[in-house]
């Protein structure tokens, strides 16, 4: 069966959408009447949509959320535990889906699984949704004969993940909302209050103290020229964003990041913990080596990083042992080429990986929690610090006010 997306009406006249499995569009025409929709367009999931774009295409280019994709694995590795046939989980999970673009995605894969197909075949269809380490994965599984225990796996690692990004995102919420409320405090007193403060000024011959004018000129320029900065800024963020789109330039500005001392220690356990983490789960999923250092390598964003990986890669496929290949990069740090040295000699090299990367993160964690610990108290004296001088600059003519009347 295919799946097709339907445009209909209903008794109300209003307009609804939806996808919709059947062996044609007539089926599918049939069954919406039948539930009392005048159909209004019916087209295969992957058929050219009004838009000129294929239905697959769209799904290609948008990439899953991470708690979409924990969701969906969680739920299909319950479901593939319970033994139940692998087309009829996945109808499961497109059935309980509540967004139509994963509905359409899940029908489209079940197709595929019910024309003969292999899971990890059928999730190239949509390599932006599943990444490859996780279609890797599920490919070992299928030929282990352990999809359950892999789906566990990587449900487990999604959430993770999931758990890690929503942390990472709430540490960072009161910083922004604290660097806003500050931005629009010190813009509101610089453009509204300040002018009528110093206006009472204007017309006194004497001169006034070099804060105050300072002051007055920044005032000014922030009330003619405001809407200039705002455009420049826009446009700048929008130049930055399109140049670190080619693969050079994006190469600079990550060896520029790390060459930042307090940036470099955060990058790279950032990227080493996931690169770990990864290499781990690979692994223990039944990966060859070689093929998890690549799709290990591929997880770090840091385009230096990366490269210092795929020389690892270079260095086992040459004969090299992981612990050693780790230790000619500057990069990694000791403490991982350690624990992976005891995982050889030992045997437990993923169990190792695993705790090597618990350990970073653990140790990322910590630093983050320094930085935002420093960081609240220094913008509370930075806004301190332009709001006593704002004050300054307004009080002191009027102590000059003061002593020429005296």
């Amino acid at each position: 069966m295919t799946a097709f997306r339907y445009k209909a009406l209903n008794g109300d006249g209003k307009l609804v959408k939806g996808v919709l499995e059947g062996d044609s569009d007539r089926q599918v025409r049939g069954t919406l009447r039948q539930r009392h929709l005048r159909p209004v367009e019916v087209a295969e999931a992957t058929a050219t949509g009004p838009s000129g774009e294929t239905g697959g295409f769209r799904l290609l280019r948008k990439r899953l959320g991470k708690g979409d994709l924990a969701l969906i694995t969680r739920q299909l590795a319950t479901l593939i535990a319970s033994a139940l046939p692998l087309d009829e989980c996945l109808q499961a999970v497109a059935d309980q889906s509540r967004k139509p673009s994963i509905k359409s995605m899940m029908l489209q894969v079940r197709s595929k699984v019910s024309e003969g197909h292999t899971l990890a075949h059928a999730l190239n269809q949509f390599p932006q949704a599943f990444g490859e380490m996780y279609r890797a994965m599920v490919n070992a599984g299928e030929e282990a004969g352990q999809l359950a225990p892999v789906l566990e796996q990587l449900a487990h690692y999604t959430e993770t993940r999931q758990h890690t990004a929503q942390k990472l995102q709430m540490a960072l919420i009161y910083p922004f909302v604290l660097i806003a409320v500050a931005i629009a405090v010190v813009s509101a007193l610089m453009i509204f209050v300040v002018p009528e403060l110093v206006g009472i000024f204007a017309h006194t011959k004497k001169s006034l103290p070099p804060l105050t004018v300072g002051l007055i000129w920044v005032s000014d320029f922030m009330r003619d020229y405001a809407w200039v900065c705002l455009i420049s800024m826009g446009v700048f963020v929008w130049s930055c964003r399109r140049a670190l789109r080619h693969p050079g330039r994006r190469k600079r500005w990550h060896q520029l990041l790390l060459s930042v001392p307090g940036l470099r220690g955060v990058l790279i356990a950032l990227d080493s913990a996931r690169f770990a983490s990864t290499l781990s789960i690979l692994m223990a999923s039944g990966v060859p080596l070689i093929h998890a250092l690549r799709i290990a390598g591929s997880v770090m964003t840091n385009l230096v990083l990366r490269e210092a990986s795929t020389a690892v890669s270079l260095a086992v496929q040459e004969g090299s042992s992981l612990s050693r290949a780790l230790s000619q990069e500057s990069f990694f740090p000791p403490m991982m080429i350690h624990m992976v040295a005891s995982g050889e000699v030992s045997g437990d090299l993923e169990i190792m990986l695993e705790r090597s990367a618990l350990n970073q993160e653990r140790e990322l964690e910590m630093t983050l929690g320094t930085i935002m610990g420093l960081f609240e108290p220094a913008m509370v004296v930075l806004m301190g610090g332009l709001v006593l001088t704002i004050v300054l600059a307004i009080l002191l003519p009027i102590f000059d006010l003061n002593t020429m009347v005296r």
